[in-house]
C-alpha cells in the first residue's frame, strides 16, 4: 500500500504502537496517541522526505484521520509534482 519510508516516519509519531505491531492503514491516528504537535512534527518529515508542501486545504483532521488518509495526501502531492 505504501512505502517503507513512509511506515518509517509515521512510526515515529505514532507513540501507542508496538514496534511489532502492524500499522492498520484504518486505524485512527488519534487512539494511537498523535496529537496535534506530533501531527505538525510528522508533516514536517513527510514534507521534507518526499520533497512537497502540504497544502492549505490539506491542514485539517480529515487527512491526518488515519495512515491511509495521509499516504493518499503524500500521493496527492506527488502526483501535482510529476
Amino acid at each position: 500500500m505504501w512505502e517503507a519510508q513512509f511506515e518509517d516516519i509515521m512510526r515515529q509519531y505514532i507513540p501507542f504502537l508496538d514496534a511489532d505491531e502492524a500499522l492498520d492503514p484504518d486505524a485512527s491516528l488519534r487512539d494511537l496517541g498523535l496529537d496535534s504537535m506530533g501531527i505538525i512534527e510528522m508533516m514536517g518529515a513527510l514534507e521534507a522526505a518526499y520533497q512537497v508542501r502540504f497544502l492549505d486545504d490539506m491542514l485539517n483532521l480529515q487527512t491526518f484521520a488515519t495512515p491511509r488518509t495521509v499516504w493518499l495526501g503524500v500521493n496527492r502531492l506527488l502526483e501535482a509534482v510529476a
